[in-house]
């Protein structure tokens, strides 16, 4: 298959299997790769990065693969953190940097650099961009359209669904609660995740584009799961987060497979807004009271993240995973797809 392969790229794949876009360095145009030349499809992803650096990151991965890929953007929201709520937390979190030896960075809102990437993805004629956090305008989605890119909307709810297939998008990424990392949706409230076998049915009775299906799924019988709810395919992030390709941290891959680590729960503790991590001491102390202020505690955080990623500390670092994180495996990505394709 080549990498132009025109509209309906889902039921072109030879396995039916997706990487999860895991921003942060995680997903590296090698991981990509793998899952490209196993039969999937790989994925970049643009958050956190600027236009050019992504547009490199493009252009690596095609150096890499000819098979058509994906570039996940964030859709930007309006600004409405609330400025005491950040001055407590910056407070509240301030020892924990000087125990790190760093301070708390500046909380701000920005739209992460997000016109310039549509610009960019544009003129590079991605073959495939979703969006996370959001629904694009329905001319940004027409726009990438007419150079040929498919597009994929993550959804959490029916609502959400319906309107982002009247706003023109391809398909869907469903996205369970069962979700490792950053739970994308057009709002940022607790009470919205629903589990993934029912949001599939339910989002199912809504659209006629077809359905990604994202949460929790680890190998071959959760994608038959998944197929046999109305997916075309399935979504994988923490089942590819310790393969050597993966550019997670050692802290973040050794986390995955340590017993003090025995849960996961849902936390704005490290960047504002919802997210699926491993249940560790930062969490605990904080995810209660952080507000809900997304990008700002997110970049008010990062040096303290960075530091305890250097100094190997995973009870003060982001270990975001998916709840059925203990199926990770420490095997090179080709292979993790290849055992799902073997039990299909």
């Amino acid at each position: 298959m080549s990498e132009g392969c025109g509209l309906g790229f889902l039921e072109q794949l030879d396995v039916p299997v997706v990487a999860a876009p895991m921003a942060g360095g995680v997903s590296t145009p090698e991981l990509a790769a793998a899952v490209n030349g196993a039969g999937g499809l790989g994925f970049l992803a643009a958050g956190y990065l600027a236009a050019d650096a992504m547009a490199a990151q493009v252009d690596r991965l095609r150096a890499l693969s000819g098979r058509p890929f994906g570039v996940n953007v964030f859709v930007p929201d309006r600004d409405t953190a609330d400025p005491q709520a950040l001055a407590a937390y910056r407070e509240r979190i301030a020892p924990e940097a000087a125990r790190l030896g760093t301070e708390a960075g500046p909380a701000h809102w920005g739209d992460d650099d997000y016109r310039a990437k549509l610009a960019a993805l544009r003129s590079a004629r991605v073959p495939v961009v979703s969006f996370t956090f959001g629904c694009p305008e329905a001319g940004d989605i027409a726009a990438l359209r007419r150079t040929g890119t498919e597009v994929l909307v993550t959804v959490t709810t029916a609502e959400e669904a319906a309107a982002a297939e009247d706003a023109g998008a391809d398909a869907l990424c469903v996205q369970g609660a069962e979700a490792g990392g950053h739970q994308g949706s057009f709002e940022d409230t607790y009470e919205r995740t629903i589990p993934l076998a029912r949001l599939l049915a339910e989002v199912r009775g809504r659209v006629r584009i077809p359905l990604v299906a994202a949460g929790g799924i680890t190998g071959a019988a959760a994608v038959q799961r998944c197929l046999a709810g109305g997916a075309v395919a399935a979504q994988l992030g923490t089942a590819l987060l310790r393969t050597p390709e993966s550019g997670a941290q050692q802290v973040h891959k050794d986390a995955l497979v340590q017993q003090r680590f025995d849960r996961t729960t849902v936390t704005r503790a490290f960047s504002g807004r919802r997210a699926r991590a491993l249940a560790n001491r930062f969490v605990a102390e904080h995810g209660g009271v952080a507000p809900g202020a997304y990008p700002h505690v997110h970049h008010m955080t990062g040096p303290l993240r960075a530091a305890a990623a250097r100094a190997g500390d995973a009870e003060t670092l982001h270990l975001w995973a998916g709840a059925c994180y203990r199926s990770a495996a420490d095997r090179p990505a080709a292979e993790v797809v290849g055992r799902i394709a073997e039990g299909l």
